[in-house]
């Protein structure tokens, strides 16, 4: 992204505000909100074009190796954009790795997706931690005596659901009645 020299000095007075805060003058705050709306779309446009540029790539692998260079190039564009590559890129590239642009840029995007994978393992295995060792501490419990042992409690006006007896399977599920046999034929003839 590249800012105007006129983007850049009310980026400057933004930054020279954060640092050192002062009342601002309502002129420098239009210009700081007009411009973080233009970043905003900005963002907001390279987002659109990056989908745009994964569909399309997705539609070039689909027809396969009739689109080779086309997929390739667009493969490269993404990866270019931060973009990693994903199982259906690898066996696309596995398959074309004839190719020599294909088997080169095979080999870049093994080593994108591993490194891809291994920083996923790592996020989850640190948060694996994190929840584990939260888990680990103790929790706090109340111990008898204080202000709960000195009042008296009060009776409960209605019965404890806790204190119901339990009702026997046969209670919740009765027994099932078994269907009455068809009479023989012999019986069904009326005569």
């Amino acid at each position: 992204m590249a800012f105007s020299a006129d983007e850049l000095r009310v980026l400057r007075r933004a930054l020279a505000n954060a640092l050192h805060p002062a009342p601002l003058p309502d002129q420098d705050v239009r210009d700081a909100l007009r411009l973080s709306d233009s970043v905003d779309e900005a963002a907001r446009e390279a987002d659109r074009l990056r989908a745009f540029l994964l569909a399309d790539l997705v539609r070039y692998r689909e027809s396969l190796p009739g689109s080779l260079a086309g997929y390739l190039g667009l493969l490269e564009e993404a990866l270019a954009g931060g973009y990693d590559p994903g199982a259906d890129d690898l066996a696309a590239l596995r398959a074309l790795r004839g190719n020599p642009a294909a088997a080169r840029l095979l080999d870049r995007c093994r080593l994108l997706a591993e490194r891809s994978v291994r920083a996923r393992l790592a996020r989850v295995s640190q948060a694996t931690a994190s929840a584990s060792a939260t888990a680990s501490r103790g929790r706090l419990l109340a111990l008898p005596g204080g202000r709960a042992a000195q009042e008296p409690r009060p009776k409960p006006s209605a019965p404890d659901p806790s204190e119901r007896p339990v009702p026997k399977p046969s209670e919740v599920f009765p027994p099932r009645r078994r269907p009455v046999p068809p009479p023989p034929p012999e019986e069904r003839v009326a005569g």
